[in-house]
Order: structure tokens, then C-alpha cells, then sequence
């Protein structure tokens, strides 16, 4: 960062330990005009998404939300105020971050862990995708 050779700083609420460390890591990017590029896969739920709009909307260097979508079930277990229309995310007028949790319906549908794969090189060093 200090030496600016990167644009973006990518990662998600859910990833950093909350809004609150994610914020700092924004506002020391912001120093070096480094914007944010918040991380928004659908495996982070609608409670990781709506924390990550708000915290866009808080930061001055936003630079871009990635939003992956929900399936249907996600979107009734989690009902929430933020919408996606044409491109654009927002945050809704719900108080907090407008995010419920439907427990009788989640409890018909219990979690099963999954794992990401592990892409690892010949000799087993762990490498990217």
C-alpha cells in the first residue's frame, strides 16, 4: 500500500473481523489513494452483504460492491431492505442493517458445511485459483 502499487483493497466484512477493522484497513488505503472493492460472493450472507453496502456508503474511497445474488431460499430465510436494480445496490429504509432471520424456515433447511478446494502445485505448495 505504502508503495501504492495496488488499486483496490478487496475483502469482506465477514473476512476482516467486522465493519470496524475493515474500516480501518479503508481509511489507511485512503491514504495512499487506494479504493475499496468490498467482497460480496453468495456464500457471504444477506447480513455480510448489508453490512458491506453500509460500510461503502461510510467510506470515502469506495470504489466498487461486488454482488453475487441469492438464491430464492436465502432471500426469504434472511428477508432484508437492500435491493438491486440496474446495476445498483441500496441500503433500503429498514433501521440497522435491515436484515431479519426467519428461524422456523432456516430450521428446515440446516447447514451443511462445505469446504472450498485447496488448489495446491505438484510439489504442494498451496497455490491461487
Amino acid at each position: 500500500m505504502t508503495r501504492q502499487l495496488i488499486d483496490y483493497v478487496r475483502s469482506a466484512v465477514t473476512h476482516v473481523g467486522g465493519v470496524t477493522p475493515l474500516r480501518g484497513l479503508f481509511d489507511f488505503a485512503a491514504q495512499y489513494q487506494i479504493k475499496s472493492a468490498l467482497h460480496g460472493p453468495e456464500d457471504i450472507s444477506p447480513v455480510g452483504m448489508a453490512s458491506a453496502i453500509h460500510l461503502d456508503l461510510a467510506v470515502h474511497n469506495f470504489g466498487i460492491q461486488e454482488y453475487a445474488g441469492y438464491t430464492d431460499l436465502t432471500h426469504r430465510v434472511f428477508p432484508h431492505a437492500f435491493t438491486f436494480t440496474d446495476g445498483h445496490l441500496h441500503p433500503g429504509e429498514a433501521p440497522g442493517l435491515g436484515v431479519e432471520l426467519d428461524e422456523e424456515l432456516a430450521a428446515a433447511h440446516p447447514y451443511a458445511a462445505a469446504y472450498l478446494p485447496v488448489n495446491r502445485l505438484q510439489d504442494g505448495t498451496v497455490h491461487d485459483w
